[in-house]
């Protein structure tokens, strides 16, 4: 019997490795799925033109000419990469704070507050969800050149202010973090429903606000067939149209073999305030996005 117990024994324990092992492999190829072509981007930077097309992609150059690169991205077509990187910072920006505060109080409200209608039009706000963006594109273009928004930053920005999926996120994050016998103590206290929420409500769900934030600035950031679609002037565009037309330019012959390095190190440099944003708030959004997953 001790025997057979030790023989099951060993095959739990030889199973249980079999599967770990078997998990980490699994987690190391998606590893090198995701990280593979920012190696290859980072890699590509560095190289010059002649070895940008003759030299191994993964595997560096005869010299290193990053920020030779960086320089050229910068001076480029009158310097406009700065003018790209500045819309793109407050088009991200603006939408970001403007959709997550948005979310939150569309979220409180329908966690906290009871009105005729409430399952309904959260219902249609998760619908909402199911709609791909391509469907709404005519619809949106119509309505912003019918205001007269098309070609202003207004155009790229008011749309992305809706965002359904903070909204639900914000919903469950305010039902699980903001317990009603605050809300209760607040008002007896003789506090306001606007103090309420900026004094209360916004500490308390802070984490869930910084991450509806941080999803709305990197769509925002990494937005092109918004900013395609509703901006024709190049001093408008932001960095996905702008290097996306550089790139065509270069593709097309239209330019030297200079701009492919010009549109690898600019697209490089795009990366590094996204990467700088996670860093500042990862301690944040790493509690907004696992609070839910904990039962209290």
């Amino acid at each position: 019997m001790d025997a057979t117990s030790q023989v099951r024994g060993s095959g739990r324990t030889h199973g249980f490795w079999t599967t770990r092992t078997l998990i980490m492999v699994f987690l190391f190829l998606f590893l090198i799925y995701f990280i593979l072509p920012l190696v290859w981007l980072i890699i590509s930077s560095t190289k010059s033109d002649a070895d940008l097309f003759t030299s191994f992609g993964l595997w560096f150059g005869d010299g290193f000419n990053l920020f030779t690169n960086i320089h050229a991205v910068f001076t480029h077509d009158g310097g406009v990469y700065k003018e790209w990187l500045w819309n793109t910072a407050y088009y991200a920006t603006s939408s970001a704070v403007g959709s997550a505060l948005i979310a939150t109080l569309a979220g409180y409200t329908f966690a906290k507050f009871r009105f005729p209608g409430r399952q309904v039009i959260f219902a249609m706000v998760l619908g909402s969800i199911l709609i791909p963006i391509t469907a709404l594109a005519v619809p949106t273009y119509l309505l912003l050149s019918n205001t007269g928004l098309i070609d202003t930053p207004l155009a790229v920005i008011l749309p992305s202010l809706v965002n359904p999926f903070g909204v639900y996120l914000m919903r469950i994050y305010t039902q699980q973090a903001l317990p009603d016998e605050l809300l209760d103590a607040a008002r007896v206290d003789g506090a306001g429903e606007f103090r309420i929420f900026v004094s209360v409500v916004l500490r308390i769900v802070a984490p869930g606000f910084v991450t509806v934030l941080l999803f709305s600035f990197v769509g925002t950031w990494n937005n092109y067939f918004l900013p395609l679609l509703v901006l024709s002037k190049p001093d408008f565009y932001p960095l996905t149209v702008g290097l996306a037309s550089w790139n065509a330019l270069a593709s097309g012959g239209g330019g030297s073999q200079v701009l492919f390095s010009i549109v690898l190190t600019g697209s490089l440099i795009a990366i590094v305030p996204l990467m700088a944003a996670f860093l500042l708030l990862q301690r944040y959004w790493k509690s907004g996005l696992t609070f839910g997953g904990v039962k209290t």
